[in-house]
């Protein structure tokens, strides 16, 4: 149960909201069990009665109390499906903000060791399985003892004896019922926990590497190894199934001899009266209808292995401690931002050739500089490591002469804008796309940086901002994407200019329309620019070209043209 403890911490955030849902659902058990009582005493009663005491026998006020149990039971039966699973996606949506935040805290080392597949299962299926703890643990067992000891305080008052027998037989049941089937179904939960894990990322892997798997001919062969995994899953769930439908059938046993003993009792007098006459039906009649209560606390704790497990996958996660922290003291606000790298040296975990040696590289205020080099060369990771998405294994790094691990989170963000090579589209509106990078800005200001990157005809429609972009709506070319990603960096305007390959899938003519528009945003700010391509170059204040993870040239346009070496042989080839 350990595992579940930081999220029952999460129910906290909604106490009112999940009470209610188990105050509702008693009302519902509780009027259920009137109703069935009542009707059942009502018509013996009324038989006994016969045509003899039609007179004398007040039909009105029973029959109006089933009217109002009936119409309780409905009433109740709907809030608390609506108030509870209300609760129950409030608590789930908590659930994943605190799993983002601890897992978006982590470094990429630290993720490394899960696959993307992986990590989205955990995120999503094994957070979904917690939501069985309320609804399917908590609610039901909360409101059944406290069915329990309504029903038996209620029938006390008639017989102490009886209400006696019927409330030990139902305490009993729920006492030992559910930690007796938890303890079968642990293995068949932890099966199925695992093999649905497996499942999914063989599935998502399968997808994602059809192509390939066809052309090689493996296509077949991962198909059935897929098969295979989800045979195992299923026959982990038909355990699992047996051992609820074995569960139902020994409450249906022990309900029905409670009855028998109830009607065999109860026959030879109800509270010193030897005719009970129509008392025996309502003590019956309350012992079928309390055990319905029963019937979802039987198999409760069946699925408590398997959102153990998804907790336990979850906390693998979450529970690791961040490898890079970021201070609580924010840095000065100062105009500019320089930046200092001084013998840096990193590589990635498992690799232990450095993709980076000794580098030392230094950015003046305002300064455009383009890093320049063949692919692997470390060009990508230099940024990664001045953003701290990474950590160097040796060297400094400055930011106006403050070491960089000094920075707090948010001075360090606000004051660089990155476009990467990969640009995430959200499926969400193309104003929620935008506001990411400045959730203050108005619409005059997405739609100015819609129209300087060229994309304002993604606005034009009816829909304007509110189009909606990504799965689902419209989707993205890769052009289009870069210059979404630019737009975000110009909302976002910070003073360090982070371009990894900022016109890749852009043509010769909207390349030279959005570098001209980066000079021109970027007048008086740091820029590192990371490219293959020659265009803009000549405009650039330095040009680094990197090797094997150090710069072997260093200079303007002009300067590396005349010195005949790296440069000028990139320059040659691709001017030819």
């Amino acid at each position: 149960m350990n595992p579940l403890l930081p999220f029952l911490r999460l129910f906290r955030r909604h106490p009112w909201r999940l009470g209610l849902g188990i105050v509702l659902a008693i009302a519902t058990l509780l009027a259920s069990i009137g109703l069935l009582t009542l009707s059942g005493w009502f018509l013996a009663a009324s038989s006994l009665a016969g045509v003899a005491g039609l007179y004398s026998f007040n039909y009105m006020l029973p029959a109006a109390g089933v009217r109002g149990a009936a119409i309780t039971r409905t009433a109740s039966r709907y809030f608390e499906r609506l108030v509870s699973h209300d609760a129950t996606f409030r608590v789930l949506q908590h659930l994943r903000v605190f799993t983002f935040s601890k897992l978006i805290a982590l470094a990429p080392e630290q993720l490394a060791c899960f696959r993307q597949g992986e990590l989205l299962n955990r995120f999503v299926s094994d957070v979904d399985t917690l939501d069985h703890l309320y609804l399917r643990v908590i609610s039901p067992l909360g409101g059944a003892a406290v069915v329990i000891v309504v029903v038996t305080c209620g029938l006390a008052i008639l017989d102490v004896p009886l209400a006696l027998l019927l409330g030990g037989m139902m305490l009993l049941t729920l006492l030992l019922m559910p930690p007796l089937f938890w303890r079968l179904g642990t293995s068949a939960g932890h099966r199925i926990a695992q093999h649905q894990a497996s499942w999914r990322l063989q599935l998502t892997q399968w997808v994602t590497g059809l192509a390939e798997l066809q052309i090689y001919g493996a296509a077949a062969l991962w198909r059935q190894k897929l098969d295979a995994e989800e045979m195992r899953w299923q026959q982990a769930q038909q355990r699992q199934h047996r051992l609820q439908a074995l569960a139902q059938s020994l409450l249906l046993l022990i309900s029905g001899s409670t009855v028998v003993l109830l009607l065999w009792i109860s026959a030879a007098g109800v509270g010193g009266d030897s005719a009970p006459g129509a008392f025996i039906a309502l003590f019956v009649f309350c012992g079928l209808a309390a055990f319905e209560a029963l019937a979802p606390v039987a198999g409760a704790f069946l699925p408590l292995s398997q959102v153990t497990g998804a907790a336990q996958r979850v906390q693998e996660i979450i529970e690791q401690a961040p490898l890079i922290r970021f201070p609580s003291s924010t840095v000065p606000s100062d105009s500019g931002i320089s930046l200092t790298l001084e013998k840096i040296t990193f590589s990635y975990p498992q690799r232990p050739e450095p993709v980076l040696r000794h580098f030392s590289l230094t950015l003046r205020t305002g300064e455009h500089l383009a890093l320049l080099g063949p692919t692997g060369c470390g060009k990508s990771s230099l940024l990664a490591l001045i953003t701290r998405g990474w950590q160097a294994q040796q060297g400094d790094i400055r930011l106006n002469n403050i070491p960089l691990a000094e920075w707090d989170e948010k001075s360090l963000r606000q004051r660089i804008s990155v476009v990467t090579q990969r640009v995430h589209l959200f499926s969400q509106t193309l104003r929620d796309n935008l506001l990411l990078a400045h959730p203050a800005a108005s619409d005059e200001q997405l739609n100015a940086v819609l129209h300087q990157v060229g994309l304002t005809h993604l606005a034009e429609h009816d829909e304007g901002l509110n189009a909606w972009m990504g799965e689902g709506g419209r989707p993205l070319s890769g052009g289009e994407l870069r210059r979404l990603a630019i737009a975000r960096a110009l909302l976002h305007n910070g003073d360090l200019w982070l371009l990894d390959e900022p016109t890749e899938g852009l043509d010769a003519t909207t390349e030279q329309q959005i570098l001209t528009l980066l000079r021109q945003v970027s007048q008086g700010k740091a820029v590192i620019m990371v490219t293959h391509r020659l265009s803009g170059l000549a405009t650039m204040d330095r040009i680094c070209v990197m090797d094997q993870g150090q710069i072997i040239e260093s200079g303007t346009h002009d300067e590396l043209i005349s010195k005949a070496g790296r440069y000028w042989r990139f320059h040659q080839r691709f001017a030819l």
